[in-house]
């Protein structure tokens, strides 16, 4: 029997910040604490982030009030400065995120496999809810 094929999901926003200011706020550790976060009840205490092919990297995500958290993480499959990062979740997941000069803006396009235990919108709207705040943080500092 075959594997069913991944069903991948892709979530995208227009930051208005150069695309190389959008690169470094996404891939430092110092900035990916401050927007890291679906919503305001949640945080990101601690990042890692080796920003390499074969680099790790892990962003611990929690509650703010302590009642649950998880370690986001993985490994790093390619990375172009200022255009492009693929990588593999712990879970063995794929994402790719495209950074897409336009002008004085980016375009953040981020496409990732879908898991299987949350419904489909739901995943698309967690993430969605990320890169919005990323963005928020991007044209805010």
């Amino acid at each position: 029997m075959e594997a069913s094929k991944p069903v991948l999901i892709t979530v995208e926003a227009i930051v208005q910040a150069p695309v190389e200011k959008v690169w470094t706020l996404w891939t430092e550790p110092e900035h990916i604490k401050q927007w890291n976060k679906a919503s305001d009840d949640w945080h990101t205490p601690h990042a890692e982030n080796d920003l390499r092919a074969g680099g790790k990297f892990v962003s611990r995500m929690e509650a703010k009030d302590g009642s649950f958290g998880f370690d986001f993480g993985g490994v790093y499959d390619e990375v172009n400065e200022f255009e492009s990062i693929s990588y593999t979740m712990d879970d063995d997941r794929k994402v790719k995120i495209s950074f897409i000069r336009q002008d004085d803006s980016t375009k953040v396009i981020e496409s990732f496999e879908a898991e299987q235990s949350n419904a489909v919108e739901m995943q698309q709207a967690g993430w969605q809810a990320i890169l919005d705040s990323f963005k928020n943080y991007a044209e805010s500092v």
